[in-house]
């Protein structure tokens, strides 16, 4: 199968660059093949991208940046980036894409050109025991009197302003803090992208509880890449359409998101 992967991965590179317009700037694929190497912009959150017990990056993201530097012949650059600055420091030419998790919105939309999705997810919510225990989703959560804790610049921050004008949001730039601050009592309720609150309270059925089963916002999430790059964005696209049909992507999108086999490879 890798030998099927690496031929399309080929063929799609060669359409490309032949295909690359008179006089236009170098696209990120030009520059990835001169250079040898392929940065990639992510940010940790789990299980996209986490850090093991010996501090290597594991996670779905890795898995898939991982393999389409393979495909394409390069090594692998990760460059971790506080994810409210990810966008920027995409657009100053910090790295050539970013593979992170990164739903489409039509805002984000504004500043960088998306692949096709390669990922699928929900957005969930995890409650504290000793602050919401008593409280009724969704009326009782938009309330002067409850807070609620997201990662900064993540789409759950604007879905919360969206939903609960009435709460109080407190943004993090980790997103270990703001589990902590709901399992702490410090927050009444964090949302994020699955399966992170559904794990979590998994682990911490004392302190945390899910005040609604119900899907949030489903979500499809892309690499993102600087505007106007349509031949790294063809060949992205082909790439990540590839790794559909051969069942690849839903093959390690299963194996971090279907359960916690990996558990024991990360500090809890």
């Amino acid at each position: 199968m890798n030998l099927v992967i690496k031929s399309v991965a080929a063929i799609a590179l060669t359409v490309c660059t032949a295909f690359t317009h008179a006089g236009a700037a170098e696209s990120a694929i030009d520059q990835i093949q001169k250079r040898g190497s392929i940065k990639v912009g992510m940010s940790t959150f789990v299980p996209w991208a986490m850090r093991d017990k010996k501090g290597e990056l594991i996670g779905f993201e890795i898995d898939v940046a991982t393999q389409l530097a393979r495909d394409m012949e390069v090594k692998v650059e990760f460059v971790p980036t506080a994810w409210d600055g990810i966008i920027p420091a995409l657009l100053a030419g910090k790295f050539d894409v970013i593979i992170g998790g990164m739903s489409i919105t039509e805002e984000r939309a504004k500043t960088v050109d998306f692949t096709e999705p390669y990922a699928h997810s929900s957005l969930g919510v995890m409650a504290s025991k000793k602050v919401a225990q008593d409280l009724t989703w969704p009326d009782d959560y938009n309330s002067t009197d409850v807070t609620f804790v997201c990662r900064r610049g993540a789409t759950p921050c604007t879905y919360i302003q969206n939903e609960f004008p009435k709460a109080t949001l407190r943004q993090f730039d980790d997103q270990g803090q703001t589990l902590q601050e709901v399992l702490n009592g410090n927050a009444h309720a964090m949302i994020s992208s699955q399966p992170l609150p559904a794990h979590t309270i998994f682990a911490n059925p004392e302190t945390a509880f899910a005040p609604t089963t119900d899907k949030i916002e489903p979500g499809n999430e892309a690499f993102a890449l600087r505007k106007g790059d349509l031949d790294s964005q063809e060949f992205f696209n082909q790439w990540i359409k590839t790794n559909t049909e051969n069942g690849f992507l839903d093959g390690r999108h299963q194996y971090w998101f279907g359960g916690r086999e990996w558990g024991d490879q990360i500090a809890e």
